[in-house]
């Protein structure tokens, strides 16, 4: 394999570089410490991290990040959508502090639907707590769950989907949350592999056509579906966590099944894998 093949860039943080595209997402200076009670220490989970996701106009962000478990993946997510907050450093969503005001969807491995609602109630539910009324949130949710294609299954109970579309409707109700950031959590790794491999065209698709200029953060331990679904990988090192690699893939956006046999997608692949190998 040649490594100059591939358009590869380093990041080495806390440093980065902030153009005059505008700001979508930034982490500054954020550290994440748990105490550890058997042994009265510290546990320094991220340190120091910095990052800055620029807006790409006319095509959107689609950011994969992959690392070691307990690495801080699923915790920046959380910082990001607001259900956490770092022991210190500051997150910026478009270039303003994070407020609890700021709205931004995430998607779960775990199915995360209310069983005893119907598939558009689960939907529209954001909107019914912002207070928006009955017309316009039945309206915006027929509106996303035929984006998201699941027309005629609207009034069926989680309990009567299948797995990959429990994850349409939580990708639904999120992006009814927030049309510009939607973040996902290893959200295929419960589906078996051909539900799964059906979702990564699902949301290729989605990315391409309706949800351009959106910006997604998706943290996976698969890569082959990392180089499939990102244009951009980060690569985190642990103890602590850090961005320690910057993977821009220069394949065409508009994702196809046969890119995955072409030797610049293998390529890929296997400079990662070796990437992580040397963790």
């Amino acid at each position: 394999m040649n490594i100059d093949d591939l358009i590869v860039a380093p990041v080495s943080l806390p440093l980065f570089t902030n153009t005059p595209l505008n700001d979508i997402i930034e982490l500054r200076n954020v550290t994440q410490i748990y105490p550890d009670k058997k042994t009265k220490k510290e546990h320094v989970v991220i340190k120091d991290l910095n990052f800055l996701i620029e807006d790409k106009p006319n095509q959107g962000q689609f950011v994969v990040i992959l690392g070691k478990s307990g690495c801080g993946k699923s915790t920046i997510l959380k910082y990001i959508a607001g259900l956490q907050k770092p022991t210190t450093g500051e997150i910026f969503i478009h270039g303003k502090p994070r407020t609890q005001n700021v709205k931004i969807g995430m998607v779960f491995q775990k199915y995360s639907s209310f069983p005893w609602l119907r598939v558009i109630d689960n939907v529209h539910f954001g909107l019914k707590l912002s207070g928006v009324s009955k017309e316009e949130r039945l309206d915006k949710a027929m509106k996303m769950i035929e984006i998201v294609g699941l027309t005629g299954h609207e009034h069926k109970f989680p309990a009567e989907l299948s797995g990959g579309q429990q994850q349409r409707v939580a990708i639904a109700r999120s992006l009814l949350c927030s049309s510009e950031i939607l973040l996902f959590d290893e959200p295929y790794g419960a589906l078996d592999i051909n539900t799964r491999l059906k979702m990564q065209d699902f949301l290729a698709d989605l990315w391409s056509s309706s949800l351009k200029d959106m910006t997604i953060m998706f943290v996976t331990h698969d890569i082959s579906e990392a180089v499939y679904l990102g244009d951009e990988i980060w690569i985190m090192g642990s103890n602590p966590g850090r961005i320690i690699d910057r993977i821009q893939i220069d394949i065409p956006l508009t994702r196809a099944k046969d890119m995955k046999r072409t030797k610049k997608f293998t390529d890929y692949v296997y400079y990662i894998e070796d990437k992580l190998n040397s963790l």
